[in-house]
């Protein structure tokens, strides 16, 4: 399902939601411009060709905020696509790109991998493409590596994979999951945002900094 998130001045944000997982893929681009980054580009590979197509989009950069098998499925197909863009991950979660154990898929009988990563990031590194600057933050705790994009806009917004969702948070039984951590990446990394930064997740509607500070059932600002 394509589905046309918002606009924000001089940036314009788009969201394909595969149905097996409910996983978010997101667009960026600058208006006026064709250079566009995709974010945790998933399963339903279709509708990610078809949303580049409908907005006339060159993918310029693939972002992986972890290494999750629903939040990389479509990298294989972007690259195809899109051979110049660089593939980007956080160095703790490269390795599950190649395994198929690491990336939870051979549970579920898929036995899914991805390209290998092109760069590899780590927290306090500043990225740009398509005329977007980025900031990568470390927030491990849903999986050791995860990182999420920080975009310093007007508001400024967060593509935050599976670490805060609205009224919730990233699971933290998998292998390498730390309910600790996660809730210490949350205060540290995302509660000390403006309260009208927009979080974008990876499963589920946008939310924002100061909603979930005051109102999370599950991290509070402090405890």
């Amino acid at each position: 399902m394509c589905t046309f998130v918002m606009a924000i001045p001089k940036l314009k944000l788009g969201v394909v939601t595969s149905q097996m997982f409910g996983e978010n893929a997101y667009f960026a681009w600058r208006e006026g411009q064709t250079d566009c980054l995709v974010v945790d580009p998933g399963l339903d590979t279709d509708q990610l060709l078809e949303f580049v197509r409908s907005y006339e989009l060159n993918v310029v950069a693939i972002l992986n905020t972890h290494g999750h098998a629903d939040h990389i499925a479509g990298n294989q197909c972007m690259k195809d696509q899109f051979p110049a863009a660089p593939l980007v991950i956080g160095k703790g979660d490269a390795e599950k790109l190649t395994n198929p154990s690491l990336n939870l898929s051979a549970q579920y009988g898929m036995g899914l991998v991805s390209p290998p990563a092109d760069r590899l990031v780590s927290h306090g590194e500043r990225l740009q493409w398509a005329g977007i600057d980025l900031e990568v933050r470390d927030a491990p705790g849903h999986s050791a590596g995860h990182v999420v994009f920080v975009v310093a806009e007007d508001p400024p917004l967060v593509f935050g994979g599976d670490v805060l969702f609205r009224g919730s948070v990233g699971r933290t039984d998998f292998p390498d999951g730390d309910m600790d951590a996660l809730a210490l990446s949350i205060r540290q990394q995302l509660y000390t945002l403006p309260d009208d930064t927009v979080v974008l997740p990876g499963h589920g509607p946008p939310t924002d900094v100061g909603h979930e500070r005051e109102h999370n059932p599950f991290v509070r600002d402090t405890e």
